[in-house]
């Protein structure tokens, strides 16, 4: 019986160590992953800082951003925020 616990006790242990080392190799694949997608495409800053003297249009402009677009956005926040004060 003796024998027979120690093999059970081996073998948990070398799962273990299995499941274990097979965690270890993902941690550091996905590691090297980010780091290698980081590098191969950089982020690209989402909000531009804008200076007082220029306007919204004027910096979404840079960002690839239709004036129209920047208008209609404007028109639906007013118009929330004034239903949110409303209610």
């Amino acid at each position: 019986m003796d024998g027979l616990l120690d093999e059970g006790l081996g073998l948990m242990a070398l799962g273990m160590g299995a499941v274990f080392l097979f965690l270890v190799v993902l941690i550091f694949a996905t590691t090297i992953m980010s780091r290698l997608i980081n590098h191969l495409f950089p982020d690209t800053p989402a909000v531009l800082p804008v200076a007082n003297n220029r306007s919204v249009a004027q910096a979404s402009s840079k960002v690839g951003v239709d004036a129209k677009m920047v208008a209609v956005i404007t028109a639906a926040i007013h118009q929330h925020r004034n239903n949110k004060n409303s209610n």
